[in-house]
């Protein structure tokens, strides 16, 4: 095509030999994203476009045409096709449609024990990437998929945690406790809510339009229940990690960056699950029931880091992130900032570039709009693989202290759980037969 043609040899002129996507940010000319010329705007693919999908979508289409959806729901395919103008190619198996060569973006909201495999093969495929959290099922996973953003270092990977980019709320929280205001960052509390209790439910015949066995993919296959899947999902450890995963990817992400805790290495040295009950009995770290929910509903697991901080994640505490300094503390969510640190504005005189910083060089604006900058200009987006995966390292040990219901310990440099074989047999998770990662 030649909107392909005309894209590459932009990037070949105007980046030269040094654009790539984990190197320093290259200069270009400003340009109004979403205004693209037809020559100009790129092709957009989606995989996985149930509700938070489609959502998705009519955000990509203000920066490129949506020319192939994808999902093993034909009535989430219906849906989607026709919310974005009924003109793009549908499909039930993601490989037809990396295999195109017009793609140039390649979106995913499937559900989470899909999302590394199909973003790792999305960037072989030469493909750029932007996946909804969390996007790791693992701490394998984590491993994996940071290698391969290495590896394939010319394709933009933006993670969709759309809080970094709230200028006015987490953002600013970040930059007061970066540059001291608060004092020194004794403890943090990320409220995440609660997962639902509920069953035993019925086996029954999965709906016609799904392909319940492709939506399982890599996990053990097990009996349709209509609670495992859209959306429920979630709560069910075989396919998630329950809320400490879905909320904990924002508000965890948050507070580790506040603390300088985003970096390999710089995470827990401890992690306390002695505080955590679940819907259903647990034996060995599995769930003894199957028709029910499984993930925690009820816990407080307390993480302390090298340097003294301690960052609980709870379920009972309210929805945002408590963070309290030896000089003050205030409290962030999605909706308000609050505490005596900003009622008198104690952040008035930091320099304003600071949030430019937090952008790593860019302009701060919607994160999606900064993907699309990231792959005409080079550089890492503001929500990178990189610092994610850390934050997801700290919820999926979580996870694994809670089903245990006892303190583990971790090395962050080694990336292994210390002196606790069962609890490090958890650290991956095993694939089906012809769902194996592809090597890197």
């Amino acid at each position: 095509m030649s909107h392909r043609i005309h894209r590459r040899n932009f990037i070949k002129t105007s980046v030269a030999a040094s654009a790539f996507a984990c190197a320093a940010p290259v200069v270009f000319q400003k340009k109004v994203f979403g205004d693209d010329s037809p020559n100009e705007r790129f092709v957009i693919a989606g995989v996985g476009v149930g509700s938070m999908g489609r959502g998705d979508m009519n955000d990509h289409r203000r920066f490129g045409d949506i020319a192939a959806l994808c999902d093993v729901d034909e009535d989430h395919l219906n849906n989607a096709n026709k919310a974005v103008g009924g003109k793009a190619d549908t499909y039930k198996d993601y490989r037809k449609v990396l295999e195109r060569k017009d793609i140039d973006v390649v979106s995913i909201a499937t559900v989470d024990h899909w999302h590394v495999k199909i973003a790792v093969e999305a960037m072989m495929a030469g493909k750029h990437v932007f996946c909804q959290k969390p996007l790791t099922f693992s701490l394998e996973e984590v491993q994996y998929v940071r290698e391969a953003c290495k590896k394939y270092n010319k394709q933009v990977f933006q993670v969709g945690t759309q809080q970094r980019d709230a200028k006015n709320l987490f953002l600013r929280a970040i930059r007061m406790v970066q540059h001291g205001v608060l004092g020194d960052i004794q403890n943090m509390v990320t409220g995440i809510g609660a997962g639902p209790t509920g069953g035993p439910f019925d086996v029954s015949e999965p709906p016609e339009t799904l392909d319940w066995d492709f939506w399982q993919g890599p996990v053990e296959t097990r009996p349709y229940l209509a609670q495992r899947c859209h959306r429920m999902f979630r709560y069910w450890y075989e396919y998630a990690g329950g809320t400490m995963t879905d909320w904990g990817a924002h508000h965890v992400d948050i507070a580790q960056w506040a603390i300088g805790a985003d970096k390999f290495g710089t995470g827990p040295v401890e992690i306390d699950g002695t505080n955590a009950k679940h819907p259903v009995e647990f034996k060995d770290g599995y769930p003894t029931a199957d028709d029910r929910y499984n993930s925690s509903n009820d816990f407080d697991v307390v993480c302390k880091f090298a340097g003294g901080t301690t960052l609980h994640v709870t379920s009972k505490a309210d929805n945002g992130i408590l963070i309290e300094g030896s000089k003050g503390r205030i409290f962030v969510n999605r909706e308000r900032i609050t505490g005596k640190p900003i009622e008198e504005e104690w952040d008035k005189d930091l320099p304003e570039d600071d949030y430019v910083k937090l952008f790593k060089g860019k302009p701060v604006e919607w994160h999606k709009a900064n993907f699309y900058r990231c792959i005409r200009e080079g550089g890492l987006p503001v929500s990178d693989v990189f610092s994610h995966v850390q934050a997801m390292s700290t919820c999926h040990l979580c996870v694994i202290a809670a089903r245990f219901n006892r303190v583990i310990k971790w090395d962050s440099e080694k990336e292994t759980i210390v002196g606790d074989d069962q609890a490090q047999a958890f650290f991956g998770r095993e694939r089906r037969k012809d769902y194996e990662f592809q090597k890197l």
